[in-house]
């Protein structure tokens, strides 16, 4: 394994929650959303989040926004306009083969509830669970409900 990629990889987290991107927008934080409790059941959490319903075109923007899901950054996917793939984790060609809906989501929502030493953030995790997070960033999670079921309506077409 390369040895660099932990320590780039604890580089981008603590740049993404501190907000000190260099060259970033410093926009400001989008708004809250009240946190939306999910509970994971045989590997899956069965249900969307809010009983929201995704849309495939919307989350195939997000996972390749750099800004947003940057998905593209650690997985191969099957988006042939997105340059340089990471190649970290694991490819994402065919995933609803292999995967339900239920465990795409726990897998967005919370990676570290299977693989707690994953280098993957937990894209909908309880906010209160994060320590030494930037002020603006504080009580959010990274992505909204909306977006988490996005994304896994267009993971579940990826047959």
């Amino acid at each position: 394994m390369n040895r660099y990629i932990p320590v780039l990889t604890s580089l981008a987290l603590a740049a993404l929650f501190s907000g000190s991107v260099p060259g970033a927008d410093q926009k400001a934080a989008p708004e809250s959303v009240d946190y939306i409790k999910w509970q994971a059941a045989g590997y899956a959490i069965a249900k969307p989040l809010g009983s929201l319903t995704g849309d495939p075109a919307v989350g195939r923007k997000l996972v390749v926004d750099r800004k947003k899901g940057n998905c593209i950054a650690c997985h191969l996917l099957p988006v042939p306009e997105a340059e340089f793939p990471g190649t970290v984790g694991p490819p994402l060609v065919g995933i609803a083969h292999r995967l339900s809906e239920g465990e795409l989501r726990l897998r967005v929502v919370d990676i570290k509830q299977l693989f707690p030493h994953s280098i993957m953030p937990g894209y909908y995790r309880n906010p209160e669970n994060y320590i030494n997070v930037k002020k603006k960033f504080r009580g959010k999670t990274i992505l909204s409900p909306q977006e988490v079921e996005d994304i896994v309506a267009w993971l579940t077409t990826l047959q």
